[in-house]
């Protein structure tokens, strides 16, 4: 699918960098303007490469380059260490990526044999190069993607091994439960109304708002409910970051009265319901008033329970595959396709909508279907031999299934709007829809007006697949069901290296 530099046959060398401290930056891309589903780790080894070197053997890098979506030009993303003197290389500097799900990623792995310290490229040998994608690698088999080498003609070059893991930091969650006891009586007529709001720390000495409790009306000895909190809303990933807890009564015209605060961290209360986490609630106006103050009342925690969130790529790495099955509309309504003026029409020269549009999503989805077969269906034609109408169009949102629909032609689109379901779940007979899995998109609105059809089916793709793991994790949260688990990692054969600093 993918092949050299076709200016020049060979890779683009860049005379930038050093080899000593090269760091792995990435591209600023307008067009991605989306956050990404997660981070990526991508580790690089080779097997059997071509040795070079005359009384020795090669000593290799690899160079990883990404293509920009408008401009399909190749543009280095960074370089692994050098190591001394094998044909066997695993390289410990990994590359970090965004990874989007719904955007194709398509990658260059340049190999060379440094022969000095300079930094050109030009001056070391070529060893060879790998083309894929970064969903083909994420959707192999246990993310690891063995490819054979090429770019040199009559050679065997070896193979890479590709594996990318899914940078896990803070995807914990917390579920925590709080209560206190004697709190200060702050409401004339009657006891307090407490919440609790929590504030994570930042760098810079200042606090951020990352939980409310509900209000738990007339008491001074409140229980509040169980929450769930993301540790990165908590504390950033940092066990150790301070944790502030402040406690208010709740008044309706908004202006709640500050009973006290205190703080805490992460790893504090990980211990649990202990000794350790009764906090006293400590109001600094009234303590610095009051001679015999000693505080307005404990905070005790009931119970901490940490809960690990799966993620789209678990599933995927576990064995989950995405199948990309094609239904397309023969009705009247699209012409006569012998003439030019349908939108079945056969141009010998370039692809129809229906075309550009198929191929636009399932250049995507083909990394995550291991075996390439996409089941395509017709609806509205007439067929041999009674020349009966044939509609098949199978709809339910309560099977695991996302339908993704392009419409195609100048027709107004307001019942597919209405499909779509984003406004308004969509229902059938007071019966609503479980989930929304239906995405809707006019093929019109990415006609690029200069006529650059590759930037508009590249924006089409991102778009209608953009939901998809959404959909996806909903059907199974709502299930219970989690990802198988992920195949054993590959271990390396050992051999002894030296590596270039």
């Amino acid at each position: 699918m993918f092949g050299p530099d076709k200016q020049s046959g060979q890779p683009k060398l860049d005379g930038g960098g050093r080899f000593g401290n090269m760091a792995s930056v990435g591209e600023f891309n307008s067009f991605s303007a989306s956050v990404p589903a997660t981070k990526v780790e991508l580790s690089v080894s080779c097997r059997n490469l071509l040795d070079k070197d005359t009384f020795s053997k090669s000593d290799p890098i690899c160079v990883l380059y990404t293509q920009g979506i408008g401009s399909k030009e190749w543009r280095e993303f960074g370089r692994t260490e050098v190591i001394d003197n094998t044909l066997n290389p695993d390289f410990v500097r990994k590359f970090i990526m965004d990874y989007f799900f719904e955007e194709r990623e398509n990658l260059r792995f340049d190999l060379y044999d440094v022969d000095s310290k300079s930094p050109n490229l030009s001056k070391h040998d070529f060893l060879g190069q790998v083309f894929c994608t970064l969903g083909e690698i994420v959707g192999s088999q246990g993310s690891r993607l063995e490819k054979a080498i090429a770019g040199i003609p009559g050679k065997k070059c070896g193979t890479i091994i590709l594996t990318a893991e899914e940078l896990n930091c803070c995807r914990d969650s917390v579920l925590m439960q709080f209560c206190a006891n004697k709190l200060d009586k702050k409401d004339f007529f009657g006891k307090s109304d407490p919440f609790l709001v929590f504030y994570r720390s930042n760098e810079d000495g200042s606090f951020t708002i990352s939980h409310k409790t509900e209000v738990v009306k007339n008491t001074l000895n409140p229980v509040w409910q169980a929450f769930k909190i993301s540790v990165r809303a908590l504390c950033n990933g940092d066990y150790d970051r301070t944790i502030k807890i402040e406690v208010y009564d709740w008044d309706r015209d908004g202006s709640h009265d500050f009973i006290g605060e205190f703080t805490t961290s992460y790893r504090e209360l990980s211990r649990g319901q202990s000794q350790f986490n009764v906090y006293e609630v400590i109001n600094p106006k009234k303590k610095g008033k009051k001679k015999k103050y000693i505080n307005s009342g404990t905070v005790t925690l009931l119970s901490f329970l940490i809960e690990t969130e799966v993620s789209f790529l678990d599933y995927i790495k576990g064995g989950t595959q995405i199948n990309f099955t094609v239904a397309i509309d023969f009705t009247a309504s699209n012409g006569n396709p012998a003439q030019p003026t349908s939108l079945h029409y056969m141009n010998p020269y370039q692809l129809n909508a229906y075309g550009m549009a198929l191929k636009a999503v399932g250049e995507i989805i083909q990394d995550y279907d291991s075996d390439k077969m996409f089941p395509a269906l017709g609806f509205g034609a007439k067929l041999p031999p009674d020349g009966r109408v044939s509609h098949e169009f199978a709809l339910a949102s309560k099977l695991p299934m996302s339908i993704i629909i392009v419409g195609v032609g100048p027709a107004e689109f307001d019942a597919m709007e209405e499909l779509d379901g984003d406004v308004v779940r969509i229902s059938s007979r007071g019966k609503y829809a479980e989930r929304d899995i239906v995405q809707f998109v006019p093929f019109r609105d990415y006609i690029d007006r200069s006529g650059n059809y590759i930037l508009s089916m590249a924006r089409l793709a991102k778009d209608v697949l953009a939901e998809i793991p959404d959909q996806f994790l909903s059907y199974m949260r709502v299930r219970g069901i989690k990802p198988s688990p992920a195949p054993p990692p590959y271990t390396p054969p050992l051999h002894v290296l030296q590596t270039q600093i």
